[in-house]
């Protein structure tokens, strides 16, 4: 999708690609994984580790909740129901990763304030980048008391409750790959002073397991992605969480429609200032860099760690499901602007857009029955 060509940024490099430069001119070449491990998370410089940094609608791309704070009223309700399914424990933790600017953080502890569930609650925050945390920490100033923030899961520690993420599987960085009567990986060379690619055998034996398992037989010229840090992250996850749920949204599809024909140059996305392209070697650092989401690996690898996976749906038939129609009634009927605010919320539900695009997965450890409202209407559990 992004490099059957050499491409680069132009003009002087800037700090960051002449860091990868180096890189790549020690080693003779980086996997294009390792190329956008540095382009977004490179402290400092790298696009996540930068205090440049900014997600919403005066950044490059903005999330659902950027568009309503209704997702993080859904969100609230999923949580609580969690803490209902775990026989309300004494003490529930929420544990969050790539919060961005803590608006999902803010929305779910606002609707739960005053709820039963609002003294056992206990909110911890993952973020890696100290301006972002810093951002953080001054929405949720009003909920000082129940939030803590920590750099990593391990820092973090065991917790029995709810991890919740929106749209950060998406930003790992990917091996890119491609047929060529085999499988061949995409590498990161120099051409003069542009950054290029060349097909060259696999980096990890890994890589083969993936395709043999996902994409056994594809056409020449076929290129996809490989996402195997969700593998490790899941695994990370699973190993902190002692009881509770997994709750991962972001876009993304099943393995039968993720490596199908009509992707055949893969999900390799970049946004630059609101506007997408296929270009990952310009904008270095400045740009985020993105591919969809196997769920099909993702349960997978979380039933190999001890993750059972109760429903997946759409975003759209999830929030219906949910109730957000009750939310609405709740907290928006009779106010003057009750049709705009219906109107802002269409965006994170109707086909064709985040209510389609983006999906829910609900993973658990435990032995507890239960059933879970937002897959009552539909679980697509199955097509994984």
């Amino acid at each position: 999708m992004c490099g059957m060509y050499a491409v680069s940024s132009g003009g002087v490099m800037n700090r960051l690609e002449q860091i990868i430069r180096a890189e790549i001119e020690r080693n003779g070449a980086i996997t294009f994984q390792r190329f956008m491990e540095m382009a977004l998370y490179h402290p400092g410089l790298g696009y996540y580790a930068s205090a440049r940094t900014d997600i919403g609608r005066g950044g490059d791309f903005y999330t659902s909740p950027h568009l309503h704070p209704v997702f993080g009223m859904v969100m609230a309700r999923q949580v609580e129901e969690c803490w209902e399914a775990m026989q309300r424990p004494p003490e529930f933790t929420v544990v969050e990763q790539g919060g961005g600017r803590g608006f999902l953080a803010h929305d779910i502890l606002d609707y739960l304030r005053g709820r039963e569930i609002y003294g056992a609650l206990r909110y911890r925050l993952i973020e890696m980048n100290p301006d972002m945390m810093e951002r953080q920490r001054m929405l949720l100033s009003g909920f000082s008391d129940r939030v803590e923030w920590f750099s990593s899961l391990k820092e973090a520690g065991p917790f029995s409750g709810c991890f919740i993420s929106n749209e950060l599987p998406d930003s790992f960085p990917v091996h890119l790959v491609q047929m060529e009567r085999e499988w061949k990986e995409v590498w990161v060379i120099m051409d003069g002073d542009r950054f290029s690619e060349r097909l060259d055998s696999l980096s990890d034996p890994a890589i083969r397991e993936y395709l043999d398992m996902f994409a056994p037989s594809m056409p020449e010229g076929y290129r996809t992605e490989v996402n195997l840090e969700m593998r490790e992250w899941i695994r990370d996850v699973a190993g902190q969480l002692v009881e509770g749920f997994v709750v991962t949204v972001d876009y993304g599809h099943d393995a039968g429609s993720y490596c199908s024909e009509e992707r055949s140059r893969g999900t390799l996305m970049c946004y630059f200032r609101h506007q997408a392209h296929e270009d990952p070697f310009s904008h270095v650092g400045q740009q985020d860099i993105t591919a969809h989401v196997n769920f099909s690996a993702l349960k997978k690898w979380g039933e190999e760690a001890g993750l059972e996976t109760i429903g997946y749906a759409g975003q759209g038939i999830y929030m219906v499901s949910m109730g957000m129609d009750e939310i609405i009634s709740e907290k928006y009927l009779g106010r003057d602007d009750y049709q705009f605010e219906v109107a802002r919320m269409k965006g994170l539900i109707l086909p064709g857009g985040m209510g389609e695009s983006h999906k829910v997965m609900v993973q658990y450890r435990g032995d507890r029955e239960f059933a879970l409202r937002g897959f009552q209407i539909r679980n697509r559990v199955r097509v994984l």
